[in-house]
């Protein structure tokens, strides 16, 4: 059969969640929850970072970068979701399905560099606390978030102009509420062998690699707080550290787990469902962790907070 009557395709169909109208009302208020605290956290992060001289440190620095590409990640999925189930369409056109894989695959990857980065930070910090300003200077932090811009950046291009090559016969169903590479490359009908190659051979450089990095970065904060003989320096080393490792475990656990639930469990709803915790619920969580957990980040808060209501009270008054 010649798919040239059907590769000119204009949009795909997101088949999303659940079919029943019923749902739809719940499932369009969750999202929205989870959309707008996220942004708000993000925002909350990076104003307490640029308002506050005590938190001009690189790891609040990239800290600041990582919730910004968090609102960047959520707003690729989440508002067309939203439209959708306003609507009650299930159409995305070509271009913006091209332009949400650009843009998530962007995201992604982006957030996978900075968190690897900020476990450099982390291990220059503890086991090279004396040179730690000298190393991690302004000039490198800027240097490193341009490299992991220009990397992102030219995967995210490659992966999206491969997937405009594709040919698209008569089932333009997507199983998914977003598009994902993975389902746009099962769909074509022409062959897919490269673009199979390049997909996979990047999650392993830009995915395998980092946490490789990552890995290796607290193996040597593990073996200098191992060296360290009190208790309470211990304790105050590896609490500078917790709040992005547990951001790393949740962000690393869950793609890991959306992974071994594609490959053991075909159906592609259930697949749906639980990308939902790495695509939505973690990005959601991210300002949670580090503003509880990080007495520097609450600090400013609660700083921004009564100058704001400081503020208020002048103008007020006037």
């Amino acid at each position: 059969m010649e798919p040239d009557n059907d590769t000119r395709i204009s949009e795909f169909l997101l088949l999303g969640f659940a079919e029943e109208p019923e749902w739809q009302l719940l499932i369009f208020g969750l999202f929205l929850s989870i959309y707008l605290i996220t942004v708000f956290g993000n925002l909350l992060i990076i104003l307490a970072v640029s308002s506050d001289a005590q938190l001009h440190k690189p790891m609040y620095f990239f800290l600041s970068n990582l919730s910004f590409v968090d609102i960047c990640f959520i707003s690729t999925t989440i508002p067309k979701l939203l439209w959708n189930i306003q609507t009650q369409s299930k159409v995305i056109t070509y271009k913006g399905c091209i332009t949400q894989i650009y843009f998530f695959i962007f995201s992604a990857v982006l957030d996978i560099f900075l968190l690897t980065v900020m476990a450099y930070d982390r291990c220059v910090a503890i086991c090279h606390p004396l040179h730690y300003t000298v190393i991690m200077n302004p000039q490198f932090c800027r240097l490193l978030l341009l490299v992991s811009w220009i990397m992102s950046i030219l995967n995210s291009l490659l992966q999206s102009l491969m997937s405009l090559k594709l040919s698209f016969c008569t089932d333009v169903e997507i199983p998914h509420f977003f598009c994902d590479l993975s389902q746009i490359i099962q769909l074509a009908c022409s062959d897919t062998i490269l673009n199979n190659i390049v997909m996979y051979f990047a999650s392993v450089l830009l995915g395998a690699g980092p946490l490789g990095g990552i890995l290796y970065s607290y193996s040597k904060i593990i073996s200098s707080i191992h060296g360290i003989s009190s208790a309470q320096g211990k304790y105050k080393a590896f609490s500078t550290c917790a709040s992005h490792l547990s951001v790393v475990s949740l962000f690393f656990c869950t793609s890991i787990g959306v992974y071994l639930s594609s490959a053991a469990t075909p159906s592609s709803q259930s697949n749906a469902t639980v990308s939902v915790i790495y695509t939505v619920v973690t990005p959601m969580l991210n300002p949670f962790i580090y503003s509880l957990r990080s007495k520097d980040i609450k600090g400013a808060l609660k700083r921004v907070f009564m100058i704001t209501i400081l503020k208020r009270k002048f103008i007020l008054g006037l």
